[in-house]
């Protein structure tokens, strides 16, 4: 039955007697207000207490039995006296009142101001997005599974518990009931842990951090006992958990619902997408080979390509079977058995070259320009075209029309570069 004053952005209210305080959303819906939240810092020098109050708290409204049980246990756990606190409003959410009551005769001051891009909030959408579209990839991990355990024994310790035991429980019917009433205590318990975390860590800071590190620490012993999931039902929900887990963070990560849900429908369809999409390409590369075209085409090479090609293959060859050499599965101690020369080996595999200073002079004095083998060849094919001129011009008109089918480029010295 009494009035609240009300709170805007920029206010910085003085008093010192019992008051109550609201700020009333604005229902107009703005797109850089998609993570802006209104930050509210009640200070004081003596110690005052700071009560939320709501309809909510109003049990006899209550409409089912866990709401009745919430806010009883909502009105019995009220946080002690403190002398700073701060409250954090989500924006285009509910209006929010709260009742300040000073034990003594001080000034306390409440401050409003925006925060135009809360971290928390950017932080929450994104890990969704994330963890959305990599479920499949970390439903795998082994580390993700520990980490996931501890994540759920910490925030959860009742569904924990009650999955570690799952195996001495007779009926399935026993362990889905017993499940879900696990999972609504938890859920509370998070709810009432996430607007009481900063009076429980500036009260019970060494309480806390105890639980932390205890539960913790247990949790991953159990998951590290259990070993990661190997079956692929397992690992099917458990990538459904994760993209259902991811959907919750992108709704508590802006503050416009709308917008969640859009970008939820838009997650689902880039994630359903792949499969039309994959069948389109498999049609269109099986179309593809059906309408290919069977016909062989053979293109010759130059005699410069043919160079070109056999310097670069030879080159590649070389450098594969150093590789090769180099690798823990080369059996070297039976190769240097069978090796004449392993020091001209060794030398090869560290990088030297394959042929020797030696004996690449003597393939050009052998096979060179000016060289014996060179000029016994030219001779060879003078006197031999000079021998059967008058049997080729009878022949003239079957060779010309043999060209025309199929032209061929003598390579004299192919068997000298290979």
């Amino acid at each position: 039955g009494k009035n609240c004053s009300l709170l805007q952005e920029m206010d910085v209210i003085q008093k010192q007697d019992e008051n109550c305080y609201c700020y009333v959303q604005n229902r107009t819906i703005h797109l850089q207000y998609l993570w802006s939240t209104i930050q509210i810092k009640v200070n004081s020098r003596e110690r005052f207490r700071f009560e939320p109050i709501s309809e909510k708290n109003n049990c006899r409204n209550s409409e089912t039995v866990f709401e009745f049980v919430a806010c009883a246990v909502q009105i019995l756990w009220k946080p002690e006296t403190c002398t700073e606190t701060f409250l954090s409003i989500k924006q285009y959410g509910e209006d929010v009142c709260f009742k300040i009551q000073p034990f003594k005769i001080e000034p306390y001051v409440v401050r409003v101001k925006r925060e135009m891009l809360d971290g928390k909030l950017l932080f929450l959408f994104v890990a969704g997005i994330f963890l959305f579209h990599f479920a499949n990839s970390l439903s795998r991990s082994a580390k993700f599974f520990y980490l996931s355990g501890v994540i759920l024994g910490v925030l959860a310790l009742l569904v924990f518990v009650l999955l570690t035991l799952k195996r001495f429980i007779p009926r399935h019917s026993t362990f889905w009931i017993l499940m879900s009433g696990s999972w609504m205590v938890s859920l509370y318990f998070i709810y009432c842990f996430k607007e009481n975390i900063q009076w429980l860590w500036s009260e019970h800071k060494i309480y806390l951090l105890g639980y932390f590190l205890a539960v913790g620490m247990t949790s991953f012993a159990i998951s590290y006992q259990h070993g990661p999931l190997t079956t692929e039902l397992s690992i099917t929900l458990f990538t459904w958990t994760l993209q259902l887990t991811a959907f919750v963070l992108i709704y508590f990560g802006v503050t416009v619902p709308q917008v969640a849900y859009a970008v939820i429908a838009v997650s689902l369809c880039s994630k359903g997408l792949c499969y039309p999409l994959g069948a389109a390409c498999h049609i269109a590369r099986k179309m593809k080979h059906h309408f290919k075209s069977k016909k062989l085409v053979f293109k010759y090479l130059t005699e410069e390509e043919y160079r070109e090609q056999g310097e670069s293959e030879t080159i590649r060859a070389l450098e594969e079977l150093r590789s090769f050499c180099r690798s823990p599965d080369f059996p070297t101690w039976i190769a240097v058995y069978k090796l004449q020369a392993p020091h001209r080996f060794a030398a090869f595999v560290l990088g030297s070259p394959h042929v020797s200073a030696a004996e690449t002079k003597a393939h050009d004095e052998q096979y060179g320009i000016g060289s014996f083998f060179l000029e016994e060849q030219l001779f060879e094919t003078r006197a031999q075209f000079e021998q059967d001129e008058p049997a080729n011009s009878v022949h003239e008109e079957d060779e010309e029309n043999e060209n025309e089918m199929h032209t061929q480029i003598p390579f004299p010295y192919a068997t000298e570069l290979l």
